[in-house]
């Protein structure tokens, strides 16, 4: 836990999971637990090997998923991928964002339009800090997406409980995605990085950072992002209300990482990333920018064997 500027170990807790299993079980929040547990020593977090502020001991029951088309700005870039193959009329990019623009943000207990939402895998394609991004063999680009992500556990009665958020990198393939929109959830089926934070409490509206991409130690391409509500066509209650309105993600004991979109990306300016590129992505009120490098996996040719 960071306090005063230090971080400091959460006593006789092994995990963010484990506390916040025990804030649901005392019925306080994850602050009131930690205080309530102590806190022990600084800890150099540059000596150490920072993991993700989330994980579960079997990936199977965490769930990667996120919503697009959420910012201001954020159907520009798919527009455009779409337009070639479209009339004058709108683009299925297009519809969907101009829903949210006009019902995105509904007043309280009432359902506002539904966002474009996506599978990203499970825990196993969750990685830190600092581990790579794997590309499969098959991909025909490896593209960052800096945004923030929602942390949430659901409780026994199946009520999600959202933990905290986090910086993020929504790790994607563009070229495939331009080449059919249907072909979008080929191009999300990725690994994911989190930066080591849990912001707790209520995300700040307007948030403001850089993404980067280095090669060879250099700045290769640098950006401006946005995130918050304050840049968003969807309020983030409206797209957990959308996100778990679903019975399956209502599963007692799941944890959930849910990525909430952006409007910039590097492929939109013409960047073909290629293996050992690092992503790096920085924001405030988050101190520890998750930075990644590119790697492409093995080839691999699955037999399909019959019994």
């Amino acid at each position: 836990m960071i306090t005063g500027g230090r971080a400091r170990r959460v006593l006789g807790v092994d995990s963010v999971l484990t506390l916040a299993r025990q804030a649901l079980a005392a019925g306080d929040d994850l602050a009131t637990t930690a205080d309530r547990a102590g806190l022990g020593a600084p800890v150099d977090l540059d000596a150490v090997r920072l993991l993700p502020p989330i994980d579960h001991a079997d990936p199977a029951h965490l769930l990667l998923s996120g919503t697009g088309l959420t910012h201001l700005g954020s159907a520009e870039g798919r527009d455009a991928m779409h337009r070639a193959a479209a009339d004058s009329a709108p683009t299925d990019s297009m519809r969907p964002f101009r829903m949210g623009v006009e019902g995105g943000k509904p007043a309280p207990g009432e359902a506002g339009a539904q966002p474009e939402w996506f599978y990203k895998g499970d825990g196993s394609c969750l990685v830190a800090s600092g581990e790579p991004l794997v590309s499969p063999a098959f991909a025909r680009d490896g593209g960052e997406e800096p945004e923030t992500a929602g942390i949430y556990l659901i409780d026994g009665d199946g009520t999600p409980a959202r933990l905290g958020f986090a910086l993020a990198n929504e790790f994607s393939d563009h070229v495939t995605e331009r080449g059919n929109y249907l072909w979008l959830a080929h191009s999300k089926l990725r690994p994911a990085a989190l930066g080591a934070e849990l912001w707790l409490g209520a995300l700040p509206s307007d948030v403001r950072g850089t993404s980067r991409v280095l090669r060879d130690g250099t700045v290769l391409w640098e950006k401006p992002f946005l995130s918050g509500e304050a840049n968003m066509s969807h309020s983030i209650a409206n797209l957990e209300r959308h996100h778990f309105k679903y019975a399956p993600f209502r599963r007692a004991g799941d944890v959930h990482a849910h990525f909430f979109g952006t409007a910039t990306l590097s492929f939109s300016d013409d960047v073909a990333t290629r293996p050992g590129d690092v992503f790096e992505i920085e924001a405030a009120p988050f101190g520890l920018p998750p930075r990644n490098p590119l790697v492409v996996a093995p080839a691999a040719d699955p037999i399909v064997r019959v019994l």
